[in-house]
Formats: C-alpha cells, structure tokens, sequence
C-alpha cells in the first residue's frame, strides 16, 4: 500500500480508540485538576506519556507528595509490559524497517495500539502505526485537557461512568476478530481464565497489578506461540 493509504486506514481504525480515549482521559483531566495540575501540565503528560494506568498511578504518587524516583519506578514497573508489546509487534515489521521508524511506534504502543496492530493481517507498516497513534494520542490529550478545564463541574457518577468506556472501546477492538481465528479467541479466554486465578488465588492476588500483567502476558504468549504457530510465508503476507 502507499503511505498515505496505509496512515489514512490507521487513522481509520483508530476512530474507536480515539472515542475511547477522550472519555477516559477525561476523567483523568477531572482527577489532575484536583491534585493542583494546571492544564499545561496534565496535557503534557498525557502527550508524552500516554498511559492510562500509569497515569492514574502517578496522580497518586503526586498527591502524596512522593519523590522523583518513586514516581519513575512505579512507572517503570506498571508500563514494563509495553517492552513486550513492542517486541512482538517488531516481529510484525519487515526487516528492513529502520530504526528511526521502529523507535516511534515503539513509543506508541498502548494496550489497545497493540490489539489493533497484532490483529491486522499481514506485515506492520510503520505509517500504519502512526495513523493509529495521531488517532488515539490526540484523544487522549485532548480528553485529558477538556477534563482538566471542567475541572468539578460533572458529578461523580458521570465521571465513573466515563471510566468504563475503555473497556467496551477493547471489546470493540477484540469480538471482531474472535469470530474470524478460533486461535484469538482462545488466546483470550486463556487470558480471562488467567487473570481470575492470578487475581482471587491466595498469594498469586498479593502481587502487583503490572508484575501481574507482564506474567500474563509472557505466560500466554509462549502457549500461543507454541499451540499456533504462524508460517513465515503467512506472516509476511501483505
């Protein structure tokens, strides 16, 4: 494909993940704005960090007034699980792809980026990862900012109602291709399966959520890799 069809179908597919971003990123803004970020602040560190649960985390970590260091390795831990990502969509990328294009979509990674870009048939194109980036970034910057200026003005119920969008916005992303590979969607119910018993098994729950995610992560990839195994010639299928 052409770049420009390549980053116009990225951008195409990231409409969902837009949508999805600006209404969580929005209650995020709410929560920056009453720990004292100002505007500048919270949108900065939406558009260079762009990670929800890292975010979320930090806030946490600011409002208690905690150091430096504490914030970068709460946020090393709980966002190790994109070094993954970014290895098994690299995998996806033809071999010639340069380093200058493989260190932005590396930075681009998020958990749905990842869903949309591993489902796609075929090798990865680099402009294909950027249309999904400008999508969702821009979403998650610009939610986060609206939210920062309405600061209190929506109650609670909204904001927790806004929370949820996320999970129905990866919903979206995953029953599509469920239906099409019988192995994706054993892949996820494993994932559910293993994630119930890491979270309610006495012992397994006492870990944290992101050393949880990463287990997972690795546990279910090497199953996945080993019961369906894809062919080179499938792989770089364009």
């Amino acid at each position: 494909m052409k770049i420009s069809t390549e980053y116009t179908s990225g951008i195409k597919d990231g409409i969902p993940i837009f949508l999805g971003y600006l209404a969580v990123s929005f209650a995020f803004g709410i929560q920056a704005s009453k720990i004292g970020l100002t505007v500048f602040q919270a949108g900065l560190m939406s558009f260079t960090n762009f990670t929800s649960t890292g975010q979320f985390a930090s806030l946490t970590i600011i409002a208690a007034g905690g150091t430096i260091g504490e914030l970068a390795f709460s946020q090393f831990v709980i966002n190790l699980r994109y070094l993954l990502m970014s290895c098994t969509l690299s995998q996806k990328l033809n071999d010639n792809t340069p380093f200058y294009h493989r260190f932005p979509v590396a930075f681009g990674i998020s958990d749905e980026i990842f869903a949309a870009s591993v489902t796609k048939s075929g090798e990865l194109s680099p402009f294909y990862s950027y249309g999904l980036m400008s999508a969702a970034i821009t979403g998650w910057t610009l939610g986060t900012v609206l939210g920062v200026v309405s600061g209190d003005f929506l109650p609670g119920n909204i904001i927790s109602a806004l929370g949820i969008a996320i999970y129905g916005m990866f919903v979206a992303i995953i029953i599509p291709q469920t239906k099409k590979e019988k192995s994706v969607l054993s892949v996820v119910i494993s994932a559910m399966i293993m994630s119930c018993l890491m979270y309610y098994v006495p012992y397994l729950s006492e870990i944290s959520a992101g050393f949880r995610i990463i287990i997972i992560t690795i546990a279910i990839s090497v199953i996945a890799a080993l019961l369906f195994p894809v062919k080179e010639d499938t792989a770089n299928e364009s």
